[in-house]
C-alpha cells in the first residue's frame, strides 16, 4: 500500500507540474499503513534436506520441470531475486571445473505489460534492487550449483544473448509458469503437516531459506546482506528470528575462546605459584 500510495502520489505531482490540479489532492491526507508481520516465519522456510527434495521432483517433472531445475537451485544457494535469475546470462557466472564458482549478478527483468512500454515488449530489464544503473553484485557459489549449471548449460544451451534460463519459444521465462512447476512439485513431494504450515508456498521462498541458512551457518550478517543485495536494517527487520540463531553460535564461539584463554592463565598462574 505504501508503494501504491507513493506511485499515486507521483502521478498528482506531474500533473500538478502540468497544470492539470491546482494542488496535490492526497497533500495533507491522513493514513496509516496497518500492521503487518516484517519477519520471515521459519515454519514456512524449508531446510536443507526439505530443499533437496523439491528441487529433485522439479527435475522429475515432465515438460519444463528440468529445465528449472537449475532456475530454482540458483535461487537457493545462490539467493538472488527471481528477476535476476531470469536476467542471468553465461558471460556472468564463473563456473571452473572444481571448487567454489561465481554469479557476477548486473539486473533484473520484470513484467511490466505491454500496455506500460513504449516499444510493445512484455519484460523490462531493471538494474539491480536500489542500485545505481550498471551496479553489479558478485555472489559466491558452491560447487553443489556449479556443478549444476556446468550440467544445465550442457543439456540445453543458452539463448542467442546468452541468457541461461527461456521458455519454449526462446524469450523470458514467466513468473506464472514457474510458479506452476514450484506447485507441482510441492504436491508431490510434501507432506499434509507441511502444506498446513505452507512450507516453501512461493518460489521466493528458496531465497528466504538460502539467506537464512547463511545465517545459521554462522556467516557474517553483514556479508549475508552484501550475498543477497540488501541493507543490513533489512536482514535484520527480516531474519531476526534467523539472527538469534547466528546470535547463539557467536556466543558459543566467544565463550569456547575465552575458556581457552582462561585455561591458559590459569596454567601460567600455577606454574608461578
Amino acid at each position: 500500500m505504501k508503494r501504491k500510495k507513493a506511485a499515486v502520489n507521483e502521478v498528482f505531482g506531474v500533473a500538478v507540474e502540468r497544470g492539470y490540479f491546482a494542488q496535490n489532492p492526497l497533500s495533507g491526507l491522513r493514513w496509516t499503513a496497518p500492521e503487518v508481520p516484517d519477519e520471515v516465519a521459519p515454519d514456512c522456510v524449508p531446510n536443507p534436506a526439505q530443499v533437496a527434495r523439491l528441487l529433485a521432483a522439479v527435475r522429475a517433472l515432465p515438460g519444463r520441470g528440468p529445465h528449472l531445475y537449475a532456475f530454482f537451485g540458483c535461487m537457493y544457494y545462490a539467493a538472488p531475486r527471481p528477476a535476476e535469475v531470469i536476467h542471468l546470462r553465461k558471460s556472468q557466472c564463473r563456473l571452473p571445473a572444481r571448487g567454489w564458482g561465481l554469479l557476477n549478478l548486473k539486473g533484473g527483468v520484470v513484467a511490466a505489460g505491454k500496455e506500460w512500454m513504449d516499444d510493445g515488449a512484455v519484460h523490462e530489464i531493471h538494474s539491480l534492487k536500489r542500485r545505481a544503473a550498471k551496479a553489479t553484485r558478485p555472489v559466491p557459489i558452491p560447487p553443489v550449483l556449479v556443478r549444476r549449471l556446468r550440467g544445465h548449460i550442457r543439456n540445453f544451451g543458452v539463448a542467442p544473448d546468452g541468457r541461461l534460463f527461456r521458455n519454449a519459444a526462446g524469450n523470458h521465462i514467466d513468473a506464472l509458469a514457474y510458479g506452476i512447476t514450484w506447485g507441482r512439485a510441492r504436491e508431490a513431494v510434501l507432506t499434509l503437516e507441511e502444506h498446513a504450515l505452507e512450507l516453501a508456498k512461493r518460489p521466493y521462498d528458496l531465497r528466504h531459506a538460502g539467506i537464512s541458512f547463511w545465517l545459521a551457518s554462522g556467516v557474517d550478517p553483514a556479508e549475508c546482506a552484501r550475498r543477497a543485495g540488501q541493507s543490513i536494517q533489512v536482514l535484520f527487520r527480516y531474519y531476526a528470528k534467523f539472527l538469534a540463531e547466528a546470535r547463539n553460535h557467536a556466543d558459543t564461539l566467544i565463550e569456547d575462546s575465552m575458556r581457552r584463554w582462561e585455561e591458559a592463565t590459569d596454567d601460567g598462574d600455577a606454574e608461578g605459584a
